[in-house]
């Protein structure tokens, strides 16, 4: 399966027309029709339903989409860490990082570097955990920003200086809103969206003290950004971390006992990091 066929493929499925795509990559439609065709033949799957105006994916042309996705990032960007200049630090850091404030710690260490090394350049995911870490697993990025706790047994970590504290985000016009913080009691039978990697992961249960189940749990949500818009509507109240909605109509109070999230920075154990991200960690690591 060579990479020039692979990007071919990705051209036809974002154009849903062969005729288009053949145009884009500057070949034929019949050299183009070919190599697709080449390509089920390889692999021994159907990974097109031929239309007459419109060609769509099968389930397997969708994952060869994704699967394909990635291999051609990583090869770029594998590439782009060869081909710099010995003398000059040039290259690129890709950073994955959770919702949170504490990325403005990140931020400015990017910026001093980029006073000094102006060739290095920066790539930001954002995305839950495990979104982050499927992306750090398969090398598609050099570091995580997670939260603790996460499983880091196949990673090194750090410590970072910043935590966020848990609390419920509601509408201004919510009785609790009257509360300076919100307790266990407060939020028994209240409409509740909730973080789904707290929820698989447990984080609350303790601060609850009683089964997880019994709450009126309406909703979950893995980035709180589309779910704030459905605390906005009334469709319930939000338990999340702090600084990470900014909405005159909502109101944040922290959680009574406090309950905080630390975090961290991991990457993967014996990597092998470009001389950018190598400058990036150490400088880190100065700073703390």
């Amino acid at each position: 399966m060579e990479l020039r066929v692979l990007r071919y493929f990705l051209e036809v499925a974002r154009e849903e027309n062969i005729t288009a795509a053949a145009e884009s990559l500057h070949i034929t439609q019949p050299t183009l029709s070919k190599q697709l065709m080449d390509l089920e033949d390889e692999l021994g799957k159907k990974l097109f339903i031929r239309g007459k105006r419109r060609i769509t994916l099968t389930e397997d042309g969708m994952l060869l989409r994704k699967r394909a996705s990635e291999i051609i990032e990583l090869v770029e960007k594998t590439e782009t860490d060869l081909q710099k200049n010995d003398e000059l630090v040039v290259g690129d850091i890709y950073i994955g990082a959770a919702e949170t404030d504490g990325i403005k710690l990140i931020a400015k260490l990017c910026k001093n570097l980029q006073d000094k090394y102006p060739n290095i350049h920066y790539h930001l995911f954002s995305g839950n955990s495990e979104d982050v870490l499927e992306k750090l697993d398969k090398g598609l990025i050099d570091f995580a920003i997670l939260f603790e706790p996460s499983d880091f047994k196949k990673y090194n970590h750090i410590k970072l200086p910043v935590y966020n504290n848990w609390g419920l985000l509601m509408k201004k016009d919510n009785p609790l809103a009257k509360l300076e913080y919100i307790k266990p009691k407060d939020i028994l039978n209240i409409p509740l969206i909730f973080s789904k990697q707290a929820l698989d992961n447990n984080e609350l249960t303790g601060w609850f003290g009683h089964n997880v189940e019994k709450l009126n749990i309406v909703a979950t949500y893995n980035l709180i950004y589309n779910a704030s818009f459905f605390v906005e509507e009334g469709f319930g109240s939000a338990l999340t971390l702090d600084n990470l909605v900014n909405n005159p109509n909502l109101c944040f109070k922290p959680l009574e006992p406090n309950l905080k999230s630390n975090l961290v920075m991991a990457w993967k154990k014996y990597q092998v990091f470009s001389k950018a991200s190598q400058i990036f960690l150490d400088e880190l690591q100065k700073e703390l």
